[in-house]
């Protein structure tokens, strides 16, 4: 049965058959409506979630993963599928408990942040003091702070723009328990990076300064933090219990997942797609990133199935260990950074419909770019700018110069999911799925077979 989404378009003829040799455009358009009518990216989510589930960074889950992923990238078609290994540093989550013991004694819903440190195993209890934002904190003086737990009370605007919301805000959690602990805290739980309403506490990455100790870090669920700021306005002092006993685990082995469909002219440079294999441990990552990494391969495998060969070669990369600092991703900047990359993409913010396309070429390239648009116009896909914000992983090739694309998708419900144990294949929108698909479908052939040259832009801002 067609997808609603299909229904709305013109219904084309197959690849094969045709009078007369069609124009790069009416290809692109064929293998758009070939993925509306049959898109592969659900059966793929849907096998990754199942049957390896959460995909920690470093982990064994994370490894099964990659195994995983070379059996289906080759069952699917795919060619030179490999592995390419590294070094990532291991963590475990362990224990997580909060309880607010005076003056109105409960319990709280949190979890640790990556790399937390741990309490002693019978956990410490201290007074907590609020702070509304990252720089209120820093400009306290060390005495309000130390012994004490350390509560950020931000608020996280709902919106669809990532870069008007989580990136600025970001700091809160990978920054403040640095800046925290160098100040003498006992602890520090700050508001979950999320915009929900439900009792799920959004994990992430913190990253501890050079010289300094880290001390138990933790997020708390929304409505707790809600509940806590209550408390707090009651005017009287407020004491937590907190115990977490997470544990660093040394040097771990994570890697990277590559396949590719060949191109006719690997002269003319290779064009990358794809998403981050891990997850965090909560859930098991459908939307942060499995759908990313499905919609990206089941749009290559839409060109396989075309019988068609490209004639740039279409990478496919499953990056390894991105939540805990794009480390896949640095991996292979250092590896492939000086082989030709026409254009690179990744596909991060779940499976929302894309809204518009952006993108970061050279002037004499955006008519391919427009060329792209003319055939999304049908998906509702309008024109974004050429200053195109790169998804994590392909930052390190964009600052090295390489061409962007940057699909911009309906991220109003993403932080909803991102990081909690609500991360579930459940919450994937396939009519979403199937347009976006279809969007990376006609990027991924347009980019392989323009005429464009895709020359290099001058290095990048390091991120």
């Amino acid at each position: 049965m067609r997808s609603a989404l299909f229904a709305l378009l013109v219904v084309s003829t197959s690849f094969a058959a045709t009078a007369a040799p069609r124009t790069l455009e009416e290809e692109a358009a064929h293998l758009r409506d070939s993925v509306l009518e049959r898109n592969h990216a659900w059966d793929i989510v849907e096998s990754l979630t199942t049957e390896t589930g959460p995909r920690l960074a470093g982990s064994p889950a994370e490894a099964n993963a990659r195994q995983w992923a070379v059996k289906k990238l080759t069952a699917l078609g795919f060619k030179n599928v490999r592995i390419e290994t590294f070094d990532v540093p291991g963590w475990e989550r362990g224990t997580e408990k909060a309880y607010i013991t005076t003056p109105f004694p409960q319990a709280l819903k949190l979890a640790a942040l990556g790399f937390s440190g741990a309490t002693p195993e019978q956990g410490i209890e201290a007074e907590v003091v609020p702070f509304s934002s990252l720089e209120e904190m820093e400009a306290a003086p060390d005495k309000a702070i130390k012994g004490k737990i350390v509560f950020i009370t931000h608020r996280m605007p709902r919106m669809q723009d990532l870069s008007a919301n989580y990136v600025k805000l970001n700091p809160i959690r990978t920054a403040a328990p640095s800046i925290a602990a160098s100040k003498g805290a006992a602890a520090i739980i700050i508001r979950s990076l999320g915009t929900d309403h439900h009792r799920n506490p959004h994990t992430g990455g913190t990253v501890w300064a050079a010289g300094v100790t880290p001390i138990p870090a933790a997020a708390l669920a929304l409505p707790d933090s809600d509940q806590l700021e209550r408390v707090l306005s009651r005017g009287k002092p407020v004491r937590i219990k907190l115990r977490l006993t997470p544990r660093s685990l040394g040097t771990l082995q994570s890697g990277n997942v590559i396949a590719e469909i060949p191109g006719t002219d690997p002269s003319l440079g290779l064009v990358l797609a794809g998403g981050h294999l891990d997850s965090w441990d909560l859930a098991t990552g459908a939307i942060d990133d499995g759908a990313g990494v499905a919609l990206t391969t089941a749009a290559a495998k839409a060109i396989l199935d075309s019988g068609k060969r490209p004639r740039r070669t279409i990478r496919i990369v499953w990056f390894g260990s991105e939540e805990i600092g794009i480390y896949g991703a640095r991996a292979y900047a250092a590896k492939y950074g000086d082989v030709p990359h026409a254009l690179v993409g990744e596909s991060d913010l779940g499976a929302g419909r894309i809204l518009k396309l952006s993108s970061k070429v050279n002037p004499e390239d955006l008519g391919t770019i427009k060329s792209m648009l003319r055939v999304l116009a049908p998906l509702g896909v309008m024109t974004g700018d050429n200053n195109g914000d790169p998804a994590p992983d392909v930052i390190p090739l964009v600052e090295l110069g390489v061409p962007l694309i940057a699909p911009f998708q309906d991220g109003l419900d993403y932080f909803d999911l991102h990081h909690t144990p609500d991360d579930t294949l459940d919450k994937i929108n396939k009519d979403a799925l199937t347009q976006n698909t279809a969007t990376w479908a006609v990027i991924l052939w347009i980019a392989a077979n323009a005429d464009s040259t895709f020359a290099r832009l001058p290095l990048q801002p390091s991120h």
